[in-house]
């Protein structure tokens, strides 16, 4: 296990992020795994081959890009263990894998809404959300733009933040980077658009195997957390838990939603509209559909404290090895 690597990153991103001069300067490591990803779709998904033909180079792009990643970190991880000495090597690992975290990142971003519809109006919020979802948001009123950051902060707290953790714990840096790749081709080719149903159906069904165990246990980490926010309830996020997560057409987002809606009193998912076409999900929780920007606040309370929860584990553990 590499559990010190692991705590390591978690503390880099979450005081410092990914700097956004190197964002400028070089990019980011989902923009490069993006980019390959782009190039393929347009050079290996014509429409003119048969759906068997397009989905067999779908399953290639994938398994092409596990054994880059693969590659890369093992690479790298031999490098650094060959040319530094501990704790130096420990702690430059921990470096390169906190670029693959969203801790930070997505805490801005959902806080961005809630700073938009406060200053801005409906508009402002709108305008922040759409940074963040793939849903239409001229379609949204004041009450679904908050829902939308709420839900996404939910999701991608299991996808960008627990999930890559937990294969880096696993696996090392070869682990985190095999689990962006496949990540970052399920959101960019894993849905059911005409274009991307053959191409995309390896990167979308994997995508759903190697999320179970982080969304079950981002789930946990919300419970836990609501049992110590003031403005949350464990009840309330363990009954919806219980009842609404395996009602989500996602086999994963479910879990971290519905604790998510059920600790903080509210109702989200239910039908939703992505790129003109209506989406009839159940809704997760069984509270109130309207909210607000101060519900986003309460929101990024319950995922501070879960972040928190998830990095006195990750300690816990490391003292335990040690």
């Amino acid at each position: 296990m590499f559990v010190f690597p692991a705590l390591v990153a978690l503390v880099i991103e979450a005081t410092l992020g990914y700097p956004q001069a190197l964002v400028r300067r070089i990019g980011h490591p989902v923009m490069w795994i993006g980019a390959l990803i782009a190039w393929a779709d347009r050079r290996w998904n014509r429409a003119a081959d048969a759906f068997a033909t397009r989905r067999f180079w779908g399953v290639a792009l994938l398994i092409g890009l596990v054994g880059t990643m693969a590659a890369i970190g093992l690479l790298l991880t031999w490098l650094v263990r060959h040319l530094l000495p501990e704790p130096m090597a420990t702690i430059a690992l921990g470096l390169l894998a906190s670029s693959l975290l969203a801790q930070r990142s997505l805490d801005q971003h959902v806080a961005a809404v809630a700073t938009g519809l406060e200053q801005g109006g409906l508009e402002g919020g709108r305008h922040a959300v759409a940074m963040i979802v793939g849903r239409d948001p001229d379609r949204l009123d004041e009450a679904g733009v908050a829902r939308a950051a709420i839900e996404s902060l939910a999701e991608n707290f299991s996808d960008g933040v627990v999930a890559p953790l937990v294969w880096l714990v696993v696996a090392g840096l070869p682990g985190i980077l095999i689990y962006k790749a496949i990540n970052t081709a399920d959101s960019m080719i894993g849905h059911l658009s005409e274009r991307h149903r053959a191409f995309g159906w390896a990167a979308a069904r994997l995508d759903d195997l190697i999320n179970l165990p982080a969304s079950r246990l981002s789930a946990l980490w919300l419970m836990l957390a609501a049992c110590t926010v003031s403005v949350a309830s464990p009840r309330g996020a363990w009954h919806a838990v219980w009842r609404d997560a395996h009602k989500h057409r996602s086999p994963n987002a479910g879990w971290p939603e519905a604790a998510m809606a059920g600790g903080l009193g509210l109702r989200l998912a239910g039908p939703r509209v992505y790129h003109s076409e209506v989406v009839a999900d159940a809704w997760m929780g069984d509270g109130r559909a309207e909210a607000d920007a101060s519900d986003i606040k309460r929101a990024l309370r319950l995922y501070r404290t879960a972040c928190v929860i998830q990095v006195l584990m990750v300690a816990v553990l490391a003292f335990a090895i040690r």
